[in-house]
């Protein structure tokens, strides 16, 4: 019998407060039209300081938990992505075990930059393929607004904080249906976050903040994605009108347009968060696939896929049957 990885839960989690592009725009050089007009992006959450990408994750881990109707002790394997980790480690996934009161469970993190949660899909479906685990926690959870230079005007329009939760399930089901993942660090220093104590000597210009060229950076992103869509399509036999609904990777409107197009796709079978959350790396294609899920546009036995593009650089798919 073939095994299945299903999706029994989706969850998300934004922090309470809003900045918008008119307060950037009395922070550092810009207006509210410059950025919309270049991004899409009118606002984006930020962290209480408070609040964690454990906390966060909790949060949205709970929601998916909840929506699944399961005991949280069901959970063989919880997967966190992230590249704001709460601590150097324990990991983050250890953190968002105890939060849960989960004691027989293998929790890790992984760091794949905005690719994180569809590689995390990836793994945790490989693990269940092999029968390894039976429900897995899958979630993307970023505390970007720490990690970035609220002077540099280049990055700081571009991001915010939030998190996002799917849970799996072994079944007979067709569920992921099949990932593509792929890096290439060749790239390394086009869009990167320093870590200043990794280094003998820390350097006073190496801030860990992060820095980004972002004319290059969009014109490798929109040729790798269309290749990752024609590698999906390909692979699995399907045309473009056999997918239902596109959710990406929220970094910026004109690569997602580019990415529908590739599809044949209307802008109206693309699920939307990047106007009021910004890019909230890891956690942006789960935090967009729960809205569309319990919003209701995103039904049962519908064709979903995902896709993702961050530093490595790293991008993939997931493309599932919910």
């Amino acid at each position: 019998m073939t095994i299945w990885s299903n999706v029994i839960g989706t969850g998300g989690y934004l922090p309470a407060t809003i900045r918008t592009n008119h307060d950037l725009s009395e922070m550092v050089d810009t207006t509210d039209s410059w950025i919309y007009e270049r991004t899409g992006i009118k606002s984006r959450r930020i962290a209480d300081v408070h609040e964690t990408a454990s906390s966060m994750a909790e949060i949205a881990a709970r929601q998916a938990i909840e929506m699944a109707a399961i005991d949280a002790e069901q959970i063989d394997l919880i997967i966190v992505a992230t590249g704001t980790p709460d601590r150097v480690y324990p990991s983050t996934a250890c953190l968002v075990q105890e939060r849960l009161g989960i004691k027989n469970c293998v929790s890790f993190d992984i760091q794949a930059a905005c690719s994180g949660s569809v590689f995390g899909l990836s793994i945790a479906d490989q693990y269940i393929k092999t029968g390894f685990a039976k429900t897995v926690l899958v979630i993307g959870s970023e505390v970007c607004s720490r990690i970035v230079d609220w002077t540099d005007r280049s990055t700081c329009i571009l991001f915010g904080d939030g998190a996002g939760a799917v849970l799996l399930a072994a079944s007979d089901r067709p569920g992921i249906l099949a990932t593509h993942i792929h890096s290439d660090g060749g790239y390394e220093d086009l869009l990167y976050c320093p870590n200043p104590q990794a280094a003998a000597q820390v350097r006073q210009d190496e801030a860990g903040f992060i820095s980004m060229r972002g004319n290059e950076v969009f014109k490798v992103a929109v040729n790798t994605l269309g290749r990752i869509v024609d590698e999906t399509l390909e692979a699995n036999h399907l045309q473009q009108s056999d997918i239902d609904w596109l959710v990406p990777h929220q970094a910026n409107t004109r690569i997602i347009a580019a990415t529908a197009k590739k599809l044949g796709m209307s802008m109206d079978q693309v699920i939307l968060t990047l106007e009021t959350q910004g890019n909230t790396s890891s956690a942006s294609v789960l935090l967009a696939f729960n809205q569309g899920v319990r919003d209701g546009r995103i039904k049962r036995g519908q064709t979903v896929l995902m896709e993702a593009f961050g530093a490595g650089f790293t991008w993939g798919s997931a493309l599932l049957k919910f």
